[in-house]
């Protein structure tokens, strides 16, 4: 689950949102699922509570398995697979790619 972390871009590679690019949102790493940005959205019908909130149908982004979305490398801007790399004593993710470090 260290591969992909909030913050990251990730391509997404299987499902009705093949091809849509975006930003990790929330990452679930006890069920292996994260929220991306403008991807699986889902309608909520949503009560009225002692004027807490506004009543209605909103959308908002579901949950999608961490094996459905690649990363996108920052430096060569392909999706890939990440690799570990040891640095100054610190492990590291890295690109297949290029050869990059993520941040």
């Amino acid at each position: 689950m260290r591969k992909v972390r909030k913050g990251d871009r990730v391509k997404v590679i299987t499902g009705n949102d093949r091809g849509k690019i975006g930003k990790v949102l929330v990452v679930y790493p006890e069920r292996n699922r994260i929220i991306v940005e403008n991807v699986h959205m889902i309608t909520k019908h949503q009560r009225a509570t002692q004027s807490l909130r506004e009543p209605g149908i909103i959308k908002r982004e579901g949950t999608i398995h961490v094996s459905n979305v690649l990363p996108v490398c920052p430096e060569c801007g392909i999706p890939t697979r990440v690799g570990f790399t040891v640095v100054d004593g610190e492990k590291m993710r890295r690109c297949r790619q290029c050869g990059e470090i993520f941040r």
